[in-house]
């Protein structure tokens, strides 16, 4: 067996890792071992390249992965669960930028006029999608940080502006195919960078997790990109599995907003704030507030309760809190689930990564589509931290930004709890008229300090 034919079975055996591991992802019983088979399937395809016929700049390349892993390692194991989507996004980004790079370093290091058009396409390719990914996924990680406002960001004309500058993207390609001008391949850049950015501004609000799924989708087309102008098997493998999987994923969340991607794209979800402080037609409405005993009682007498977290529990990181708290309850007998919602949290998967870190029976985490059914059984309905997505005027305000998004029918509990910092609105700016419904009571505070109370309350009880 030559040199070759061993590396390219290295590269088949690691590829079908990759496969598996995606198969795993799509169980959070089975995220882990999923994990774990990627990474051994990732650690096999970099040590096998080492070994290919003409590698040159070793030392460069040593030096280069040690500073990746002194910045990635650390960045992993310190980051917050709370900063996990902003730690995606940017690494995310870091991807689509290495794979432009490696576009235009091969771009410069050979002689384009003498290349094949699809090779030259190819490499150009690469630069917009990896160069896009990486500005877009800059700015969302800046959204995330909250170093910018979330809300979207527009101005007069903007999508005649954007368009115009695809349009001048589309015609650079078409120039440098046409010239091998080095000069446009650093316009194109410069365009390709302008794009991301214009793209991700306006977006804000519960568009975030699907903005994430379509920046790693564009990522791992770069990528795949990347796979070609190198010839490089395992990298056209891994990015159009990246590429495929992150598009199948982001419509799989615009059908679960009840929205299309390119009215994501280009309505500025979230630009129309209506929240008014709880009024409606001119009055003041009221909510109801109990104690921490109370609810307490409440619960311990149930005999099901749903449990739907949000983004305020991975803020309060009250993961484990509220895992005791299913826990005491399931000791007096009360039966209890998690209702998760697809883009509750700001990535996709935010609150099953979450609710995984405190070693939550994976029977227990319930999607929307099976959680729903249940919601009429269900004696409490327990809302820790979520907001838009147990919206009912997402299902009765037409004139609402959310109107047409599934969520989780909190409403059609017996009873629901909302736990909530303030009366200040969601990511999409609006009122929530749950909060008002006669059903409903509420416990203002910091989530992992009321859910500590709500332990207490229901182990006294």
């Amino acid at each position: 067996m030559t040199r070759g034919t061993a590396i390219d079975l290295c590269y088949l055996v690691a590829a079908i890792t990759f496969i598996l591991a995606l198969k795993g992802l799509s169980s959070p019983k089975r995220a882990r071992a999923g994990t774990f088979v990627a990474m051994a399937g990732m650690f096999l395809a970099i040590f096998v390249t080492f070994f290919q016929p003409g590698l040159h700049h070793q030392l460069w390349i040593y030096i280069a992965m040690a500073i990746g892993v002194v910045i990635g390692l650390p960045a992993a194991r310190l980051v917050k669960m709370t900063a996990m989507p902003q730690l995606v996004a940017i690494f995310n980004g870091v991807g689509g930028g290495a794979a432009a790079l490696v576009s235009i370093t091969t771009f410069i290091g050979s002689n384009p006029k003498q290349e094949a058009t699809y090779k030259v396409l190819e490499v150009l390719i690469g630069v917009f999608i990896g160069t896009v990914s990486f500005s877009g996924s800059a700015i969302a990680f800046i959204k995330l940080q909250e170093l910018i406002t979330g809300r979207p960001i527009t101005y007069p004309g903007q999508q005649i502006v954007n368009a115009l500058l695809a349009l001048a993207a589309i015609a650079l390609i078409v120039a440098v195919l046409v010239t091998a001008s080095t000069t446009l391949l650093w316009i194109l850049l410069a365009v390709s960078f302008v794009i991301g950015i214009g793209v991700v501004l306006p977006i804000g609000g519960a568009d975030v997790p699907v903005l994430i799924s379509l920046l790693n989708s564009l990522t791992g087309l770069a990528v795949a990109a990347s796979g070609f102008t190198l010839g490089n098997n395992v990298l056209i493998v891994a990015g159009t599995l990246v590429g495929a999987s992150g598009l199948l994923l982001t419509q799989m969340m615009c059908k679960s907003i009840g929205r299309s991607l390119p009215n994501i794209l280009f309505s500025a979800f979230g630009s129309n704030i209506t929240a008014g402080g709880g009024a409606e037609g001119g009055e003041t409405r009221t909510v109801r507030q109990s104690t921490p005993e109370d609810v307490g009682v409440l619960l311990s007498y149930a005999r099901k309760v749903a449990i739907i977290p949000g983004y305020g529990l991975a803020v309060a990181q009250a993961q484990h809190t509220v895992r005791e708290l299913a826990d005491e309850l399931e000791a007096k007998g009360v039966e209890v689930f998690y209702a998760i919602h697809p883009v509750a949290g700001r990535m996709p998967g935010h609150m099953n990564v979450l609710l995984a870190e405190a070693n939550v029976p994976y029977e227990q985490l319930k999607e929307m589509d099976d959680a729903n059914p249940e919601m009429p059984t269900c004696d409490v309905a327990l809302v820790v931290g979520a907001n838009d997505t147990v919206n009912p005027s997402a299902k009765t305000t037409p004139g609402s930004p959310i109107f047409g998004m599934p969520i989780i029918n909190a409403d059609e509990a017996q009873h629901i709890v909302f736990l909530k910092r303030s009366m200040r609105p969601g990511f999409a700016g609006v009122d929530n008229d749950l909060l008002f419904d006669e059903k409903t009571v509420l416990l203002f505070g910091d989530a992992k300090d009321t859910l500590s109370k709500l332990v207490s309350a229901v182990n006294a009880s």
